[in-house]
């Protein structure tokens, strides 16, 4: 099943009166249960499609659809709501919210959701179950290490049970064997709920384990290749 589909994807941005041409007629299709990297140096594109992916930025030209849904054709309320229930985002500097406990950054989309509070309160511990975070739901963010922090940052997106998971240099601010740690807890993840991840990254080891790797430069597909 095609999850994510875009079709001559272009976007540009103004920057100090210059055109600045991030994505060039890019064409990709995703598929329930990828675990796929897009790879490429800063600059690259990569990070603006995964924001266009995501419903966060507008495009240019060409059409995306996620879920089947094409979001060029859809209102600002619409776009909020595939973003609320159809996608989880993971970003490089976490994005938690300081003043919340960890139970409390988790369950905040579902309460944005309307899920009731009895479900709210099982999925969370069933999350944090998952991302081995049992006994620290009453800590502060700035109580915990990064890697506990983009676990977190996994649990809250994987609470709502979205099909996509947008990942953005998730390892980037992780040393070596914690962004290893991390990586083992994803890879386990897509195979139990078959969660389709999608990840932007110049990390070497999150191209090795990714099963699907397209490079991109100069906002242009320069490879795309399957792995055996």
């Amino acid at each position: 099943m095609t999850v994510v589909k875009a079709v001559n994807v272009v976007k540009d941005y103004g920057l100090n009166n210059q055109t600045v041409h991030a994505l060039r007629g890019v064409n990709l299709e995703f598929h329930g249960g990828e675990f796929t990297a897009i790879a490429g140096p800063s600059g690259s594109g990569k990070s603006t499609f995964l924001h266009l992916t995501g419903c966060l930025d507008t495009l240019t030209g060409g059409s995306m659809l996620v879920g089947g849904s094409d979001t060029g054709k859809m209102s600002r309320q619409q776009l909020a709501l595939l973003r609320r229930h159809s996608i989880g985002f993971i970003f490089q500097a976490y994005n938690l919210i300081p003043v919340l406990s960890v139970e409390e950054n988790i369950s905040f989309p579902l309460t944005l959701m309307g899920v009731n509070s009895k479900e709210i309160k099982e999925r969370t511990a069933q999350v944090l179950r998952d991302v081995g975070l049992e006994g620290m739901a009453k800590r502060r963010p700035k109580e915990m290490s990064g890697g506990q922090q983009q676990r977190v940052a996994i649990a809250r997106a994987l609470v709502k049970k979205p099909a996509i998971i947008l990942a953005d240099e998730p390892t980037a601010n992780l040393d070596s064997a914690i962004g290893q740690e991390i990586l083992e807890l994803m890879l386990a993840l897509n195979k139990a709920e078959g969660t389709t991840f999608i990840f932007s990254t110049h990390d070497q080891m999150v191209m090795d384990y990714a099963r699907r790797l397209v490079r991109i430069r100069d906002g242009r597909i320069e490879s795309d290749e399957v792995k055996a």
